[in-house]
């Protein structure tokens, strides 16, 4: 649960940014954004002033709100004859997140509040949200322990000829039971994601999800994920999933085999796991994330690799690693055009993966902790490919 000085501190922080900017006020929508701040995910807004008290209205459910948020000022949402009533008259900058508000949202807000203008916060809420406090490390820890132990057991039930979808039901089956809440929260618009994916054959496929791996998926509806297809023997099976416990998000990638492998996909593998450990040592606070890609980048390329990198030739992912948090596409993001330093306590999970026409997908990820001694790493589950008999 969100204590009332976690609260505090991050409100305190946002108001930093608005009065820097000459914002007067934020008003919060995203569910998400109202959880992190006011510590409920019920269907409520967050008004936080540059100065003063937040205010939570809240439309459902008022009682559960006041149960769990810290926030002292929570009422029912009004209606809209006494919205604008409810707020002072004199703050007329008002912040809104344009990336994650729909333009009907916007709309009833400017008619709801006349005479205010309402500009983007976007990127302030976010890059509040990118650095974790010790209790939200703890949360996030506490979820790459749960998820490493349920991929501690994927040897007990991995098997030639089960289908990827099969594999795939089993590590969702053991995570929902070990308490995976099941929503995985993305921002980015357009973007879904179900638990993960375990991919085989279908590693090869592309699809519109912004990651190195995508999968066939079920149809072309859900192109993402595991497939009907069966699992065969000497192919690398790569298994991306994503813990959310307390709503914390971490994030792993592992590779099995029944048999042998391909001595070039192992030699993927081997630079796989070499350029997650550059980026590692450089996770320090001032590291530009643009340069730490561009450093990984490089190394794909020196080994041979670079056009398959990140995904499919001409279909590759933009990014070898993202933010992970309350939402799985959080800041900072190590990207080509992301210039801007680590901070301490952001938290990144590193995915420097390889899609080889004809012959798979592999690579490795896992989440890290930004320290002034370079990545530390929130589980201790072994890199290595496990290798399994047929």
């Amino acid at each position: 649960m969100v204590t009332e000085s976690e609260s505090k501190q991050r409100i305190s922080r946002l108001q930093g940014m608005l009065q820097n900017k000459g914002v007067q006020a934020a008003l919060l929508i995203l569910p998400i954004d109202v959880y992190y701040f006011a510590g409920t995910r019920q269907n409520a807004i967050l008004w936080i002033p540059v100065d003063g008290e937040p205010m939570l209205l809240v439309r459902k459910s008022l009682t559960r709100a006041r149960e769990e948020s810290p926030i002292a000022d929570i009422r029912p949402f009004p209606s809209s004859k006494e919205f604008a009533a409810v707020f002072n008259g004199e703050q007329l900058s008002i912040g809104l997140t344009f990336d994650a508000v729909p333009v009907q949202q916007h709309s009833f807000y400017t008619r709801a509040l006349p005479g205010r203008s309402f500009v983007d916060i976007s990127m302030m809420v976010r890059e509040v949200m990118s650095v974790k406090s010790p209790f939200e490390l703890e949360q996030l820890k506490y979820s790459a322990g749960k998820l490493a132990s349920v991929f501690a057991e994927v040897p007990q039930f991995l098997k030639a000829g089960m289908r990827e979808l099969d594999l795939s039901v089993e590590m969702e089956y053991r995570l929902r039971k070990a308490g995976h809440e099941g929503f995985i929260r993305m921002r980015a618009f357009n973007q879904e994601l179900f638990f993960g994916l375990a991919v085989s054959s279908g590693g090869v496929n592309g699809g519109f999800f912004d990651g190195p791996v995508t999968g066939k998926g079920l149809s072309s509806a859900s192109p993402h994920g595991a497939s009907y297809d069966e699992i065969q023997m000497n192919q690398p099976i790569l298994m991306d999933f994503v813990g959310v416990f307390n709503g914390y998000i971490a994030d792993m990638t592992r590779v099995f085999v029944i048999g042998t492998l391909d001595p070039e996909l192992q030699r993927a593998f081997d630079v796989a796991i070499d350029i997650q450990e550059m980026v590692r040592q450089a996770m320090k606070p001032g590291a530009i994330c643009e340069e730490l890609f561009l450093a990984a980048v490089s190394m794909a390329e020196q080994a041979g690799f670079g056009s398959c990198f990140m995904g499919m030739p001409g279909d590759q992912a933009k990014f070898v690693g993202h933010g992970v948090g309350l939402e799985l596409d959080q800041l900072p993001v190590l990207a080509k055009g992301f210039a801007v330093p680590l901070q301490v306590n952001q938290v990144i999970a590193v995915e420097p993966k390889f899609v080889i026409p004809g012959k798979g997908a592999i690579g490795i990820e896992n989440t890290f902790v930004v320290t002034d001694e370079g990545g530390l790493r929130l589980s201790d589950l072994p890199d290595e490919i496990v290798f399994l008999k047929g």
